[in-house]
């Protein structure tokens, strides 16, 4: 390392400030207002996440796997923070008052492949993959042979027999860590990526000091997220159209309340 890499300045340590359910209105209300202004924008994004659940379900089903349905459903909810950087800068020009243009919000996204941006992709898929071990493992050791590739013999299974149950229940408190720890590390971490000049570790940490700084404002936010995508997600996915871009843009704005200047 040469001496001018050595006495270059550290970028500071972003500050995270408390984040109330004041903040979480306000941000909802911001979201809807940034749609409004721009929704061409958030329909493209929202579409493109809607064919990427379509792609989800139908793969799954190609394969025989619909017992990953419901896990997958989940996790599909918690990646909208990563998937939504489009609307991050969309949201980014709006405040500044600069100029909206397809090239530029693009060009934007596709220049974060080269940025730190790219290694949460990393991070998001390493925990889905997690995410997706601990359900087959969980299968295996609960059900056995009473699983199947059949949806309908495998629901049955779960709900009619006490290793099924026990499943649901294990199943359940297991997947509610993985999900805590996958929103913890991207709420934040994605917008403040793509708007400061700083690393992914440094970003990660941010995110999860927010989260640790309004535990129940921050959890009841990502409850909300997960419950509206997959209410949004029912009818054909159509609704994401309008609910995803609405989150994205309220997230921006729950970033700027949630990190300071």
């Amino acid at each position: 390392m040469s001496s001018i890499e050595q006495n270059q300045p550290r970028p500071a340590m972003p500050v995270v400030r408390p984040v109330t359910f004041a903040d979480l209105r306000a941000c909802l209300a911001q979201g809807i207002a940034d749609f409004r202004r721009a929704p061409l924008f958030g329909l493209f994004f929202g579409a493109v996440y809607a064919m990427g659940g379509l792609l989800i379900v139908a793969v799954v089903f190609r394969l025989d796997m619909s017992y990953l349905a419901y896990p997958l459903a989940i996790g599909f909810a918690l990646i909208g923070p990563f998937v939504a950087v489009g609307l991050y800068e969309v949201s980014r020009r709006l405040e500044a008052g600069r100029p909206l243009d397809w090239p530029g919000v693009l060009r934007v996204i596709y220049d974060q492949r080269r940025r730190e941006l790219s290694w949460m992709a990393f991070v998001v898929l390493f925990v889905l993959w997690i995410w997706l071990y601990q359900v087959r493992l969980l299968i295996a050791l609960f059900l056995g042979s009473r699983a199947s590739i059949d949806l309908g013999r495998f629901v049955h299974a779960v709900v009619s027999t006490p290793e099924g149950l026990t499943f649901l229940a294990v199943g359940h408190l297991v997947g509610a860590v993985l999900a805590l720890v996958l929103f913890s590390v991207t709420v934040i971490a994605c917008p403040l990526l793509l708007d400061r000049n700083v690393d992914f570790v440094t970003a990660i940490v941010t995110s999860v000091k927010t989260v640790a700084t309004s535990p129940i404002p921050m959890i009841f936010w990502g409850l909300m997220v997960v419950a509206l995508i997959l209410i949004a997600s029912l009818p054909a996915f159509l609704g994401l159209l309008v609910v995803l871009p609405v989150l994205g843009h309220a997230t921006w704005h729950l970033y700027r309340r949630a990190v300071a200047p």
